[in-house]
């Protein structure tokens, strides 16, 4: 980049928010963008955009009465949630096709619950003759099938062509898979078409006045063990503090009932979705008078979720809410008057005072609806500058559609350079909470039941489509159930080649997407040899990719290589490099690299003595020292002997010391023995 002076330096930064842990996740994407990265293109002669185009409708609803079934065709919804309230097509499939399809499907759900190779077969049958007459979500999961090398040989061609096919038929999941095929590919040109069709069907099942929670798939792990605490949270209805919140609003508390009624109407905390029991408890709540219940039922009459249609009684529940001083009700409020809905006529300044009020009262929403009228010129002289910088306010706080924003004008390059790369992060971000999101639910709901084979099934699909959190739960599943995970590979049940090669492919994309830990067990992979041939080289390239993330651990591990030339030259320099790095990023570092440094002093002083053979042979010791202690010590019935003779050798001490104690004569004072003396007192 060109050195800027200081009068026109002009630095934006973007931070992606995440509600992940750090240490297991991505690095926070961070967007600099500088005065360069502005078009100095006058608003006036900027290019024009139609306001009522369908390419710039922010506004827009155009999605909003249609069925998730509908966005999102093919979906497993009616195998997983039947009776779901969402749904708004017949039980039945409407053609032979469709019930085929579902009959696969459904047999393929059962066949790794089960464990039966013959069921698996016969719903892969099912699946490749509704794809061979052209339906395209059959021939979604028969690219699925073929990825994997599900009872076939895995061909990533075969993948890629019925992934095509079915993309062209309109399935949205294909065309998540061939997005995240061509951006590993960095061929974004074609990547940002699809993620931008896929992130505007997202965009538009988000909320009007507020933000909607972020729901993000649950990581499984916490690196080598389960997350408990993660998943306890997930329990739905089962979960302890959800009853107690639940009995709390039974008992009248108008918080408790508002908190029920969003927990059901955005599936949170591992819950069904379930608009008619959130409408039900907002309703509830609003008697009480809970203003944030206002707020949603206004949301819900706006949509038509779970009832029937009504902008008028959607602006009265969004008034009532800004009358209580909830800013963010503001919001929806514009957003009908710009629409024209449950009012006489559209009234753009109407609008940009209600956005204007909340944003004033730090609002994000009422930022990014600026940004569009400032874009658009609605009610107001058009700003491309001005309306990028209210998008990067509302971006900068995590508000998910001025990522779709941001991601259009990169795309197109309206008040920005043109950006592809950047353009098809953002539309991925967005994407990656279309309808399609459900199978996270589904998969954790499937583990929790202890139903690992489902759940795996689940998160292949979803780590195929580029979900990072999926890539990781499912190698994890592999690695810690082994065969429980119910793993198919070419001829049947995985091999523990085939699942070692799955899980290490799997890891290896989650690392490619910043996931540290991944890049950091596919280091240990090839170091110790597990599932793989051994390879220090390859190793330290996997350590390397993760100390690029700033990981401690690949930090040590690199300086340890440098240190014994594994892999690395031996240079001691570079290794005492790399110890201090990971001390400085991980201060629970202290002890190993304290360890290490020491290690290091007595290699360059004393090279070649017999000090030095024994640090090297403590890597070959340890692990069968571990395993005896393992094997033998805690072996259950030595574990039992050695703790009796323990208590043994401690009752027979206090005794003696007793006994002792006993033997001095009365009147005497009892001197403490000298070293090397007898048990004889001591003279008067």
């Amino acid at each position: 980049m060109r050195r800027r002076t200081p009068t026109t330096k002009f630095i934006l930064s973007l931070l992606i928010f995440s509600l992940l842990p750090l240490s297991l996740l991505a690095r926070p994407f961070v967007l600099v963008l500088s005065q360069e990265e502005f078009k100095d293109v006058p608003s006036d002669e900027a290019p024009a955009v139609d306001p009522e185009s369908a390419e710039w409708d922010d506004f827009g609803d155009s999605d909003a009465g249609k069925s998730e079934e509908e966005l999102d065709p093919g979906s497993w919804r009616q195998i997983f949630e039947p009776d779901s309230t969402f749904s708004t097509t017949t039980a039945e499939p409407s053609t032979e096709l469709e019930a085929l399809y579902y009959s696969g499907v459904g047999k393929m759900m059962s066949a790794v619950t089960s464990a039966e190779v013959r069921l698996m077969e016969e719903a892969a049958g099912e699946i490749e003759a509704a794809a061979e007459s052209g339906y395209p979500a059959a021939q979604s999961v028969l690219g699925f099938l073929w990825g994997i090398g599900l009872l076939r040989e895995r061909s990533k061609s075969k993948a890629f062509l019925y992934h095509h096919f079915a993309s062209e038929g309109g399935n949205m999941q294909s065309k998540m898979a061939l997005a995240y095929t061509y951006t590993r590919q960095d061929m974004f040109e074609k990547a940002v078409k699809l993620y931008a069709e896929l992130a505007e069907v997202a965009v538009n099942s988000f909320l009007i006045s507020k933000d909607s929670p972020v729901i993000e798939p649950v990581r499984l792990h916490n690196g080598a063990e389960e997350n408990k605490e993660a998943l306890r949270k997930s329990k739905g209805e089962e979960d302890e503090d959800f009853q107690i919140l639940e009995y709390q609003a039974q008992k009248g508390n108008a918080g408790a009932m508002y908190k029920v009624g969003l927990f059901y109407y955005f599936g949170l905390r591992g819950l069904r979705r379930d608009h008619t029991k959130a409408l039900s408890w907002f309703l509830k709540a609003v008697e009480k008078g809970e203003p944030r219940s206002m707020e949603l039922l206004g949301e819900i009459y706006a949509r038509g979720a779970g009832v029937e249609r009504n902008y008028t009684k959607a602006l009265e529940w969004l008034t009532l809410a800004s009358k209580q001083h909830l800013y963010s009700a503001y919001n929806g409020m514009g957003y009908l008057y710009v629409k024209g809905y449950g009012v006489d006529k559209k009234n753009y300044t109407k609008a940009k005072e209600y956005f204007e009020k909340a944003a004033d009262n730090d609002e994000v929403g009422g930022h990014y609806n600026l940004g569009v009228m400032y874009l658009k010129g609605i009610g107001v002289k058009r700003d491309v500058k001005l309306a990028c910088k209210f998008f990067i306010v509302a971006a900068n706080h995590g508000q998910p559609k001025a990522f779709y924003q941001l991601a259009k004008i990169f795309h197109i390059g309206v008040g920005f350079k043109k950006n592809i790369p950047l353009a098809t992060a953002l539309y991925k971000l967005v994407a990656e909470r279309g309808p399609w999101s459900s199978l996270s639910r589904w998969a954790l709901e499937s583990y929790l039941k202890g139903d690992v084979g489902k759940a795996f099934m689940l998160y292949s699909r979803m780590a195929e489509m580029g979900y990072e959190v999926a890539q990781s739960n499912a190698a994890w599943i592999l690695d810690k159930y082994g065969e429980r995970s119910m793993c198919m590979g070419e001829s049947g049940f995985c091999t523990d080649a085939e699942r070692h090669q799955h899980a290490h492919s799997l890891w290896w994309q989650a690392s490619e997407q910043g996931n540290e830990h991944a890049a950091l067990l596919i280091g240990d992979a090839y170091y110790y040899g597990r599932g793989t041939i051994r390879d220090y080289e390859r190793a330290a390239e996997a350590y390397m990719h993760a100390k690029s993330q700033s990981n401690a651990q690949a930090m040590f591990n690199l300086g340890y290589m440098h240190e014994h030339g594994q892999g690395l030259p031996f240079d001691l320099h570079l290794a005492k490099r790399y110890y201090d790095e990971a001390l400085q990023h991980d201060p629970a570092a202290k002890l190993p690299v304290t360890l290490a440094l020491a290690s290091l002093w007595v290699r360059k002083n004393y090279d070649g003595s017999l000090l030095v053979h024994v640090i090297d042979s403590l890597p070959e010791v340890y692990p069968k020292l571990e395993a005896w202690v393992e094997e033998v010590l805690l072996e259950e019935g030595n574990a039992t002997i050695l703790t009796l003779f323990a208590c043994l050798l401690t009752v027979l001490y206090l005794r003696e010391r007793q006994r002792r104690q006993v033997v001095a004569v009365p009147g005497e004072v009892a001197q403490p023995n000298h070293p090397n003396e007898l048990d004889v007192p001591a003279p008067i």
